[in-house]
């Protein structure tokens, strides 16, 4: 069995959205190479891309690009920085646009998610007819464009949207899904990285229907039970997973991946301290408290690594998030590799969390201050006040030298 019977998903993703937005914005843009990231002739060069038009993409820019690569491979293409209000607003619309159609709507960031439409086909048609619905809204109401991918699965649905971008519509039909897997490379079988690929192709194994092919024991013995099984579910179409609709916020992080691979761990610990203050404005922001932390790790060989701790109460300051945090960077960096990303999560979250009496003043006076500062930054920008831990630190910037929010 391929997948539960009778189910119609959808994956709809927008193309290019950032810079798909800013077009929208500057319509004598369009058709021209675009861009969104740090400005390469602002002096800093070390930005990397947020987000390329598909004009930008045949330069070979592509996003977490350096933008200094991205600058040489093509000088003339127009360098915007990202506006990330603006896309939140438009992103705000594309989910209200999803959810007209089906209350099972699973965003995945902010510009995709699953939609299981299997009960609305009697009120909006088929799963096509429902795509081509989506599309035309979208481009209607929000002047971008929507690749969607139609089929009885979730991996299903990921793939087809992402074979004919831009504005894809692909439909995979229940009995054609070996058929339409059978070529498709194994360097698209979600959790096959590098080195799963080598090994596949040490097993003779390039395609999907190679995969397929093995036995399932093969694939246990070379990748390790869960592994090996999770391939050969792929492989052979099986994915049962429903879409989980997400009405509420699990976790609040944020993460970097570096430009270049950094060896020098003092400026890692002063990039996290950073990071921990974006988490905790953020957290307050939302009226948020989490008890668990969570440090990500990725190292030069795409190892990654992460560790976590609980809070001995909810916090949402980064006096309370970041010695627990730098502990765990400790931990999880037992080796000497450079370190290629970093990031921060909090999670847990509880609404009303009491304070012991023992905890609540030194807490209270510093939930005083992170209000002060939110205050001035709110009216003054980022920046406005920066912790002395940082100060001749490479600053995060609203600029593309980071990845956007990783607010699930």
């Amino acid at each position: 069995m391929a997948s539960l019977p009778g189910r119609t998903i959808l994956h709809v993703d927008l193309d290019a959205f950032f810079a798909a937005v800013e077009v929208r914005e500057r319509p004598e843009l369009r058709g021209t190479p675009v861009v969104v990231g740090a400005d390469p002739r602002g002096g800093r060069g070390r930005g990397v891309v947020a987000a390329a038009s598909y004009e930008a993409r045949t330069f070979g820019i592509h996003s977490a690009m350096p933008i200094s690569e991205a600058y040489r491979r093509c000088p003339g293409a127009a360098y915007l920085r990202p506006r990330g209000a603006l896309y939140a607003e438009v992103s705000r619309r594309f989910m209200a646009i999803l959810r007209r159609y089906t209350d099972l709507v699973e965003a995945l960031s902010i510009d995709e998610a699953f939609l299981d439409v299997t009960a609305s086909r009697s009120l909006f048609g088929d799963g096509e007819a429902i795509a081509r619905r989506i599309k035309d809204d979208v481009r209607r109401e929000e002047g971008v464009v929507a690749s969607v991918g139609v089929a009885p699965s979730k991996f299903l649905a990921k793939i087809a949207s992402d074979l004919r971008k831009p504005d894809a519509l692909v439909v995979v039909a229940p009995d054609r899904v070996g058929e339409f897997l059978a070529e498709l490379p194994v360097e698209r079988l979600w959790g096959a990285g590098q080195k799963a690929v080598e090994r596949f192709r040490r097993l003779g194994a390039r395609t999907f229907g190679d995969v397929a092919r093995l036995p399932e024991e093969r694939l246990i013995d070379a990748f390790g039970e869960s592994l090996g099984r999770h391939f050969h579910r792929l492989a052979t179409g099986v994915d049962t997973r429903p879409v989980v609709p997400d009405h509420e916020r699990k976790s609040v992080g944020r993460e970097t991946t570096f430009s270049e691979d950094v060896g020098d761990r003092a400026l890692v610990e002063r990039t996290l301290l950073d990071l921990v203050d974006q988490v905790a404005q953020r957290l307050r922001r939302h009226h948020l408290a989490g008890q668990t932390v969570t440090v990500k790790l990725r190292t030069a060989d795409f190892v990654t690594l992460t560790r976590q701790e609980r809070l001995p109460a909810p916090a949402d300051t980064t006096d309370a998030i970041w010695p627990p945090a730098r502990r765990l960077l400790a931990k999880a960096d037992a080796t000497r590799q450079p370190i290629r990303l970093v990031g921060v999560s909090v999670s847990s979250f509880e609404v009303h969390a009491q304070l012991s009496l023992f905890e609540a003043g030194g807490r209270d006076k510093s939930r005083r201050i992170a209000g002060a500062i939110d205050a001035v930054t709110a009216r003054f920008g980022d920046g406005a006040i920066v912790r002395g831990e940082l100060l001749g630190a490479p600053r995060r910037r609203n600029d593309g030298t980071e990845r956007p929010p990783d607010d699930r």
